[in-house]
Formats: C-alpha cells, structure tokens, sequence
C-alpha cells in the first residue's frame, strides 16, 4: 500500500476525497490545517474522519492566517456572505490551497509519499482560483522541480478526483464508499457543537448537492 497525503479539512468535499485514496489502495496519512479559521468544529470533525475512513496517522499543523487577514474566515471584523455575490467571495482564504499543498509536499518527503490528494472542485464551488485544474497542474509541475523527491526521479502526483464533479456525484460517491456524511462540517461559521447556519454559501451547495443527489441531509443545523 504506498503512502499518500491527504489534506482533510473536516468537510464534505475532503471526506470523499479520503475515502476515495483509501479505496485506490493508499495507506493514508491525514493533515489538517488549523489555520485559525472562524471555528474549530470543522478540526474538530477532520479528527473524527481520520479514524472512520482508517487513516494510519492524522496531523494538525498550525498556520497563523490571523496574521495576514484579509478573508472572511480569518477575519471577524469580515462577515460571511448569506446571499450569493459575484465575483470572487470574501471566504476565499489568500493562497490557502498553495500554502496546504506545500505543507503536504514537505510532510510527503518525510514519511516517502509521492501522492498528494485534495478536495478542491471546479464545479459546485464559490469561485476560488485555487481550485482550479490549472493551479493543481501548475502546482504539480512545481513540486516536481523543488524537492528532493521531485529532482531525484519520483514522479510526485497531485490527485484532485472530485474537481470536475458536481456536489450530487461527490455525495453520491462518498456514499458509496461508506463515508458518513453526519461526522462532516461545512459551514463556514459553524458553531462550537458543529451545527451549521444554513445561510452561507457552503451550506447552499451543500444542502443542494444532497437534494440533487437523492440522499438525506444528515447535516445538523443551529
């Protein structure tokens, strides 16, 4: 079983993502980031995941984004949008998915894993150029030419398997898979119990994507 990293969030999205390297015959190392984002319920959830989906080990690195600001998740003085915006939203959190990705790729040539997943999606998601095939495939190239690894002929891969379905085939995958929808927490402003706002926009494409897919919405809300 070759290692791999898997960037698990606590949500949906990252869940499935998980379940579907365990199932591709990985032996799956979790990492969080806790980031200081506006709850810790989605961190929370992420180390209940790990166990249910059999990660053999799960860590939470810490990455003051408070310091730099500048998004509705680690900004409070920021207020998470409650109706759809155009262009890109406030809860886009500056170069997070770069900043995760290169925490995955150092954590990756320590333990010896090449393959590197994460949850981002290109089709039922808020605008975040960061979750786009362009940036995976630019990131790709890139850890090829900065790493030890990379330099040394490992063919370093960035698995992003759910970016081009929508929510209904994600959820409907996961399920597939066994994932428990209930353990997982997407709200942006969730509160200390986990329990979502049904407002925001994560909440929206969530609550969509199981309404789309047939399957009840396990999600527990304020």
């Amino acid at each position: 079983m070759p290692p791999a990293i898997i960037l698990l969030s606590g949500g949906l999205d990252s869940a499935t993502v998980l379940a579907m390297a365990r199932a591709a015959g990985h032996r799956c190392h979790a990492l969080s980031v806790d980031y200081r984002q506006r709850h810790r319920s989605e961190l929370d959830a992420a180390r209940r995941i790990a166990v249910a989906l059999g990660a053999v080990e799960h860590r939470v690195i810490p990455l003051d984004l408070r310091a730099i600001g500048g998004s509705a998740l680690t900004d409070d003085a920021i207020a998470v949008p409650e109706s759809p915006t155009s262009g890109i939203p406030v809860t886009y959190v500056p170069a997070r998915n770069t900043l995760m990705l290169s925490l995955a790729l150092a954590y990756g040539e320590v333990v010896g894993a090449h393959d590197l997943y994460i949850g981002v999606n290109a089709v039922d998601y808020s605008g975040y150029p960061d979750c786009r095939p362009e940036f995976i495939t630019a990131f790709q190239a890139m850890a090829r030419l900065a790493t030890k690894t990379g330099v040394e002929g490992a063919q370093i891969t960035v698995h992003a398997p759910i970016i081009g379905m929508s929510k209904a085939q994600i959820i409907r995958t996961g399920v597939a898979l066994g994932v428990d929808y209930g353990m997982t927490v997407s709200c942006y402003q969730a509160d200390t119990e986990g329990r979502a706002c049904g407002r925001c926009d994560s909440c929206r494409l969530r609550a969509e994507g199981f309404a789309a897919a047939g399957e009840a919405d396990p999600t527990r809300y304020v």
